[in-house]
C-alpha cells in the first residue's frame, strides 16, 4: 500500500462543464481486452475536432494535443466531471496518461470512486479559484502545482488555495487504505486460512 499526500508537477488545463466519460474515452474502444494504451485515445473525437480547427488557423489545438502540456501530472477540470456512463476506463486512461491528481468543481458520483481505486484524487475548488488556475496555466504552462492532502491546499506559483475532499477519502488517501489491492494482500496467512475452508478452492 502507498500513502498519497503530496502531488506535484504541471497541470493541465480543460475548459467546460459536464464532460462526459463518452468524450473522455470514446465507446469504440471500450472492446479491449486490457486498459493497456488507452491513453493514446483520451478525448480522441474532441481532439480531432478541434485540431483540424487549429491547422486552418481558427483556435488553438486541444489540450491534449498541446505539448505544452505533454508532461503534465495534474489535470484541471469545471463541474460534473466524468459524468454519463460508469466506464472505469476513462479513469484508467487519465492515470495512464500520467495524470496524478485532479482539481474541478465536482465530479460523478461514480467516476470519483473509480478514480479513488486508482489512487487518482479529485479534489474540489472554488469556481473562482478553478478560473484563475487555469487563466495562470494557460499563460505559463510550466507553473508548478503542489496538492498537499494533509493540509488540503493547492498551492500554484506564490498562490495558495484551499481545496476540499470527503473526510473519508481523504483519510484513505492519507493511510493507503485507498489501495484494496494492497489491504488484502497485506494479510497473507489470512487468505490462506480462509481459501483452505472453500471447497471451490480446495477441490472438496
Amino acid at each position: 500500500m502507498s500513502n498519497i499526500d503530496r502531488i506535484t508537477g504541471t497541470a493541465l488545463p480543460l475548459r467546460g462543464d459536464s464532460i462526459d466519460t463518452d468524450r473522455i474515452m470514446p465507446a469504440r474502444f471500450l472492446r479491449a481486452i486490457t486498459f493497456s494504451g488507452l491513453e493514446a485515445h483520451l478525448f480522441e473525437d474532441d481532439r480531432r475536432e478541434a485540431d483540424a480547427r487549429a491547422a486552418s488557423g481558427e483556435g488553438k489545438p486541444h489540450p491534449f494535443s498541446d505539448p505544452a502540456f505533454a508532461n503534465a501530472t495534474i489535470l484541471i477540470v469545471g463541474a460534473n466531471f466524468g459524468c454519463g456512463s460508469s466506464r472505469e476506463h476513462a479513469p484508467q486512461a487519465l492515470f495512464r496518461r500520467g495524470l496524478r491528481a485532479i482539481v474541478g468543481d465536482s465530479y460523478s458520483e461514480i467516476f470519483f470512486s473509480n478514480s479513488v481505486a486508482l489512487g487518482l484524487p479529485c479534489v474540489r475548488a472554488s469556481r473562482d479559484v478553478l478560473e484563475k488556475l487555469t487563466t495562470a496555466i494557460e499563460s505559463e504552462p510550466s507553473t508548478i502545482v503542489e496538492i498537499s492532502l494533509s493540509e488540503m491546499q493547492l498551492t500554484a506559483g506564490r498562490e495558495r488555495h484551499a481545496i476540499s475532499l470527503p473526510p473519508g477519502t481523504r483519510e484513505s488517501f492519507l493511510t493507503g487504505h485507498w489501495d484494496a489491492t494492497g489491504l488484502l494482500l497485506r494479510e497473507p496467512e489470512a487468505i490462506a486460512r480462509v481459501a483452505e475452508r472453500l471447497p471451490y478452492v480446495t477441490g472438496f
